[in-house]
């Protein structure tokens, strides 16, 4: 997305609260906020400064439950 003009930050949100606007289901997933579904991912730098960053996830949960840390893949 980023190499058709989006910028880091359109694509992100094109993938997280863009996402969920489509499904119609904005009230629950596509942000992290109290009360909402989360499945969160990490990344050591900034993918604001440079998106390529995203290839490169050191940590995922999904539904509270860690699959990665550190890099490397947990055993849930």
């Amino acid at each position: 997305m980023v190499k058709a003009g989006l910028t880091p930050i359109d694509a992100i949100l094109s993938a997280t609260a863009g996402g969920s606007d489509l499904l119609g289901k904005s009230a629950d997933i596509g942000s992290v906020q109290a009360g909402r579904y989360a499945d969160i991912i990490a990344v050591a730098g900034d993918p604001l400064a440079d998106v390529t960053e995203l290839e490169r996830v050191v940590f995922v949960m999904k539904g509270g439950v860690v699959y990665k840390a550190d890099g490397k893949a947990v055993r849930p």
